[in-house]
């Protein structure tokens, strides 16, 4: 194992970023696990997890949010929401609250930890995107939107932060067996239709772990993933065809 690392990671409450967080703490790291779930903190709490509520799609002080944390070695930002529907069945709330949450929030405390990073030049930010940023799909065009937002912003902040010793990397997995799918989609479709495609949450928690040793620009889950969404970018339209059945989840 690598040196233990005090590690920050958002949306720590549920799915990927609850057992990322309990596995980083068995192994030892430092962790810092923020969320709005009071109950599953007070949980990772008992664990030894250090743990700060808020939500961090407010208007609020960072510096005094996150004031005894200090500055720390890795930032994953694992919190997201999606409603996946039809763009016209949409609510416009459901719309600012996705913008707000998977795009602005990360990238409000990007700002705030590079800018601490950089001063000692070292550092490392972690963000779970999703395929839907490579390859949107019919009933998550905002939800791919923001997906689509976060990887040009992480890839932008990457080469700004390069000469600072600080790594980006962007995990980008395919649908993934956690609440959020219930949540996205309350009707069960998307579930039932990609039921033999669903990842592990524990398989996007190792990916996560491996980076966080050895840092990568990016993860693609699962790999071959990579293959198609290069595809898409060059031919989309025969990707359109040929997936027929994946693009059309109803």
């Amino acid at each position: 194992m690598s040196k233990l690392k005090k590690i920050c990671i958002t949306g720590a409450t549920s799915g990927v970023g609850l057992l990322l967080a309990k596995k980083l703490q068995a192994q030892g790291h430092e962790v810092w696990a923020t969320g709005r779930n009071q109950q599953v903190l007070e949980e990772l709490h008992l664990l030894g997890i250090h743990t700060i509520q808020a939500n961090l799609t407010l208007d609020l002080s960072f510096d005094e949010v996150f004031k005894e944390m200090g500055t720390p070695d890795t930032v994953i930002l694992c919190a997201g929401v999606g409603t996946f529907a039809y763009m016209t069945e949409l609510e416009e709330k459901e719309m600012d609250q996705m913008m707000q949450v998977n795009v602005l929030a990360p990238m409000k405390l990007t700002k705030f930890f590079a800018t601490k990073m950089k001063k000692r030049r070292t550092g490392h930010l972690i963000f779970v995107a999703s395929q839907a940023g490579k390859v949107a799909t019919p009933k998550a065009s905002v939800y791919a939107a923001s997906k689509h937002a976060i990887l040009g912003f992480a890839n932008a902040v990457r080469m700004e932060l390069k000469e600072f010793g600080i790594h980006v990397t962007t995990i980008n997995p395919g649908p993934i067996d956690t609440p959020f799918l219930d949540l996205a989609d309350q009707t069960g479709s998307y579930r039932n239709k990609l039921s033999k495609h669903l990842l592990s949450p524990e398989k996007v928690v190792e990916a996560i772990v491996k980076t966080i040793e050895n840092p990568v620009r990016d993860i693609d889950l699962p790999a071959y993933m990579r293959i198609t969404s290069k595809l898409y970018a060059v031919f989309p339209k025969t990707v359109e065809t040929l997936g027929k059945g994946f693009f059309n989840k109803k």
